[in-house]
């Protein structure tokens, strides 16, 4: 396997070089899925195997009671899985979700970190592959926990 970057990465690092890059790569992965728009990430931070993005508190992703509604952090968190799998995978292969565990812990009464990661070497390990999310308030208690599951197969060859 390649160590270099994949060709999202090296937009990303292209991107990330100049002022308001990163709010323009996000502003990209949304234009590509417009469901992520809704909750308008910002992306803090994108490594190999590692994405952290910020969900604001604003009323348009609240609940009745006034906290980040948790189908918005979870859409925000697979915007987190979804930037990191773009980012991480090797040239080979490609990625599709299989589903979402998650468990609820606490209240999102603050902006949302979310962060999606890959363990080292697990892309090689498919076809199953966890993503470990977790969602953080503005005091870093987890809101949100759980793990994405991606079913990675080989890319097919081209004819």
């Amino acid at each position: 396997m390649s160590t270099s970057p994949n060709a999202v990465m090296k937009v990303y690092q292209k991107l990330a070089a100049i002022p308001g890059g990163k709010a323009l790569f996000a502003m990209g992965i949304c234009r590509k899925a417009p469901y992520f728009g809704t909750v308008k990430p910002r992306l803090n931070e994108l490594r190999t195997n590692y994405c952290e993005a910020v969900i604001k508190k604003r009323k348009a992703v609240e609940n009745h009671i006034g906290t980040v509604h948790v189908i918005a952090i979870c859409n925000g968190l697979e915007f987190a899985m979804g930037v990191v799998a773009e980012a991480s995978i090797p040239n080979h292969l490609r990625w599709i979700p299989k589903g979402m565990d998650v468990k609820y812990t606490a209240k999102a009464d603050s902006d949302i970190r979310v962060i999606a990661e890959v363990e080292d070497g697990a892309w090689e390990n498919g076809p199953d592959l966890p993503v470990r999310v977790r969602a953080l308030r503005d005091d870093d208690t987890v809101v949100v926990e759980g793990t994405i599951h991606l079913w990675v197969t080989p890319k097919p060859e081209k004819k």
